[in-house]
């Protein structure tokens, strides 16, 4: 149960802007062996899926901080994000598993109001998928 919600806890923190990696605890739990994989991706994808979840509140109340010097987005990665989001709109999202831009795409997604539903739906798709992948991979590996 530890393993767990360590992999929760770390999955929960790579999704927000502080840096954190999650795939390598999810890989190094799968080869221990001693939790079915089942459920190391169902805590890696839900810990990293609310971590997201977070971005998307900082960004619908934070952005007013969005000049400050310790806002913890850039203003070039946020406005990347924001051209990424309003070209390709909420679809954007199932990029939300992709080192460098997934992680301020969320945050777009709560600055340019996304409804919570349809956020929540796509990002966690996108997590989900990426750690079934993950899991194939070391799996393969195994």
């Amino acid at each position: 149960m530890s393993a767990l919600l360590g992999l929760f806890g770390i999955s929960f923190l790579a999704a927000t802007l502080l840096p954190a990696q999650s795939e390598l605890g999810l890989s190094s739990l799968i080869f221990l062996g001693q939790e079915p994989v089942a459920l190391l991706v169902l805590a890696a994808s839900l810990g990293n899926t609310l971590g997201s979840a977070v971005n998307w509140f900082l960004g619908r109340g934070a952005i007013t901080f969005a000049d400050r010097k310790w806002f913890p987005v850039k203003a070039d990665k946020l406005e990347k994000a924001t051209g990424w989001y309003h070209r390709y709109g909420r679809w954007s999202l199932l990029l939300s598993w992709a080192p460098i831009i997934g992680d301020p795409l969320t945050l777009a997604a709560g600055v340019l109001k996304e409804p919570f539903w349809s956020f929540l739906l796509l990002v966690a798709i996108a997590k989900t998928g990426r750690y079934l992948a993950v899991a194939a991979i070391t799996l393969s590996a195994v």
